[in-house]
């Protein structure tokens, strides 16, 4: 396989599990040096384990992306080991979904946090590096949700958050040689699909049936559907393609 991410080195928030881990995978098989930053210190060590056995090394941090001083740190241990930071995937999510009425406020600001302070503090704790060696590419992972989804408006609000940040960091950044773009993944298989299918009471087959019935694609999505996209934004040649959204959907969305 190409290895046209030799040399690179790239942080995945978020990915000691689903479609973080994927993202993480794609990259280490194309030959980059990858860091995984994570609150789930279980899951680190499980992805860390996982990563040696197929012989690529992984530097595996336990920080919340919600606290700045803990990224900071963590972006200054990749740039220590590693010497750089060429790519920033800002995937690190959680749900606490909840009709409006229902909807506490620690719901609505636990996904706040995590998705828009974590891409925040991530971002700007990357972008000085990228800027200073001119050279740079910030992914944001939003979802389908971002244009409404009941039971999310949390969720939704959040990942709709991001696109507009994702095109304000294309603005600020592209100057410098660092692009800024997003994905916004629909019905992709993962442990937080699993929890989705548990919470609205169904079994997780009968979900994912259901989820297909409407995917013109026919199929359920892969985290590495969405890795593919990822690498794609990350690779150097696309360095003209910047503050763009991709809805790896299996369809076209309205």
């Amino acid at each position: 396989m190409a290895q046209r991410f030799e040399g690179r080195v790239v942080l995945v928030t978020g990915g000691s599990r689903g479609i973080g881990k994927g993202i993480a995978q794609k990259f280490a098989e194309e030959g980059a040096k990858i860091a995984i930053l994570d609150i789930n210190e279980e899951a680190l060590a499980k992805a860390e384990k996982d990563f040696k056995e197929q012989g690529y090394t992984a530097l595996t941090q336990k920080a919340s992306v919600v606290e700045a001083d803990e990224v900071e740190a963590a972006v200054g241990e990749v740039v220590n080991t590693f010497g750089k930071l060429d790519i920033l995937v800002n995937n690190a999510g959680i749900i606490r979904d909840n009709m409006l009425f229902k909807m506490t406020d620690s719901d609505w600001q636990q996904v706040m946090d995590v998705h828009l302070k974590g891409s925040f503090n991530a971002s700007r704790a990357s972008q000085k590096y990228m800027v200073e060696q001119k050279y740079g590419r910030i992914i944001n992972i939003s979802s389908t949700s971002a244009l409404g989804n009941r039971g999310q408006a949390n969720y939704s609000t959040a990942k709709a958050g991001l696109q507009g940040f994702t095109k304000t960091l294309a603005i600020e950044l592209g100057k410098f040689g660092v692009t800024a773009n997003s994905i916004a993944p629909g019905f992709i298989e993962t442990d937080m699909t699993k929890a989705t299918a548990e919470r609205v009471g169904v079994s997780y087959e009968d979900f994912v049936k259901g989820a297909v019935s409407k995917i013109p694609a026919a199929r359920s999505g892969k985290p590495e559907d969405i890795a593919n996209a990822v690498a794609f934004f990350a690779d150097e040649r696309s360095s003209f393609v910047n503050g763009q959204v991709i809805y790896v959907a299996g369809g076209p969305k309205d």
